[in-house]
């Protein structure tokens, strides 16, 4: 599972995920805020963390 490499594990890129793609711990992208930026082509999108622990990504 990969939520178990995680657990102690605070680095932002971990390990590949399943399908071999870079797997990033949200919380750590965070920074321990419940929000993050993140650029794609130039546009900015918000990244989420909900109090029900879901992700929501926004542009």
């Amino acid at each position: 599972m990969i939520a178990a490499r995680f657990a102690s594990d605070a680095s932002p890129v971990s390990a590949a995920g399943q399908d071999g793609a870079a797997c990033h711990d949200a919380r750590a992208l965070t920074g321990g805020a419940q929000t993050a930026n993140i650029v794609l082509d130039g546009q900015v999108y918000t990244l989420r963390i909900t109090r029900a622990g879901k992700l929501i990504l926004t542009k």
